[in-house]
């Protein structure tokens, strides 16, 4: 069992289910089953596959990290980094006009995040070799 990176997953999990519903209740207002030809279903729509393009490879890293030995606070401070810049991201790139500043803290905790996770990678292999 992986107890931190399952907890993260689940709050993560939250925040796809709530953009996956933006998504829906975007397309019913203007009336699109398919296509963003309405600039807010495009917001929508790039917010949530912004955040299934990022959280599965980091969340697939936590879970390596933890199964190869990574403390468990250190693993806590990947997954609020990761919370984090995937609310600011989703914030700032879901606005009309966009806060380009909540985006780009977004990303730059994000691959904050990436970052650290890749070299606690890195390091835990090699300890183990």
């Amino acid at each position: 069992m992986l107890p931190v990176t399952a907890f993260h997953a689940g709050l993560l999990g939250f925040g796809f289910l709530y953009l996956s519903l933006r998504v829906v209740q975007q397309r019913h207002a203007y009336r699109l089953a398919l296509g963003t030809q309405h600039r807010l279903v495009e917001r929508a729509v790039r917010t949530h596959g912004n955040f299934a393009e990022y959280v599965p490879l980091a969340l697939v890293m936590m879970a390596l990290a933890e199964a190869n030995g990574l403390p468990d606070w250190a693993l806590h401070v990947l997954g609020v980094v990761l919370l984090a810049g995937r609310a600011a991201h989703a914030y700032g790139i879901s606005r009309e006009p966009e806060e380009m500043k909540w985006r780009s803290i977004g990303m730059g905790l994000t691959f904050t995040m990436l970052g650290a996770a890749s070299a606690a990678l890195i390091g835990l292999a090699a300890a183990g070799l």
